[in-house]
């Protein structure tokens, strides 16, 4: 460790694991899509969603370095980032940096459309969506379209994802990957330290949307 740098808690366990169940169930759900097991995959789909909505509520109701507030910049602002992307310099970025938050908002977008768009398909493998019987069959093929578009940009946006990630780690030297599992970095003895949410709430969160998408797709 450098001198006059301390090690502080900047990813909080509920975002840890956030991350990387997502990270999971999509490898999941791209193996079960190839290997046409499409009851699993659209189990897959509804943990994904739910995970998603856990989210999207932490986003404004979790730690510092969860809220959309702290961490989503003016467009400009990560223009500047990105023009000293290939810069070698130290990580002193408490959660996400300006373009990195314009990239969790990104692929939160895409999770969240492929997810409700996938409530509605109907295929020849799987069983109907739960609400492909209350829209015409020209909005549920039309839907059915969008979800593959969404699974491409998705993909897409991962593999944007993971290249920008080795890029820091090539070019800056900074490694985005390791505090994501042990939730901590080291930063200038001077840093505020992020408040954190509590393990309580976050179960409260989770429940609620767990629950959310149990009525969504049980709903007829």
């Amino acid at each position: 460790m450098k001198g006059g740098e301390r090690p502080i808690i900047v990813w909080d366990v509920p975002t840890r694991l956030f991350h990387w169940l997502v990270v999971a169930l999509v490898i999941a759900a791209y193996v079960t899509l190839e290997l046409n097991w499409m009851d699993m995959h659209a189990w897959i789909g509804e943990a994904v969603l739910a995970l998603v909505l856990f989210r999207l509520l932490w986003g404004f109701l979790g730690s510092d370095t969860a809220l959309f507030s702290r961490f989503i910049k003016a467009p400009g602002v990560a223009i500047r980032h990105l023009a000293h992307l290939f810069r070698r310099e130290p990580d002193h970025q408490i959660g996400h940096n300006p373009a990195g938050g314009w990239m969790v908002l990104l692929l939160l977008f895409l999770l969240l459309g492929e997810t409700l768009s996938g409530l509605y398909v109907a295929n020849d493998v799987a069983d109907d969506g739960p609400f492909t019987e209350i829209v015409p069959a020209s909005v549920a093929d039309a839907i059915t379209r969008l979800h593959a578009i969404f699974w491409y940009a998705l993909l897409a946006a991962i593999t944007l994802h993971v290249a920008a990630i080795l890029v820091y780690w090539i070019a800056k030297r900074q490694n985005l990957v390791l505090p994501m599992i042990t939730g901590r970095k080291s930063l200038p003895a001077g840093a505020p330290l992020p408040r954190l949410g509590t393990v309580l709430r976050a179960a409260i969160l989770l429940t609620a949307s767990v629950l959310a998408v149990a009525a969504l797709a049980t709903y007829s």
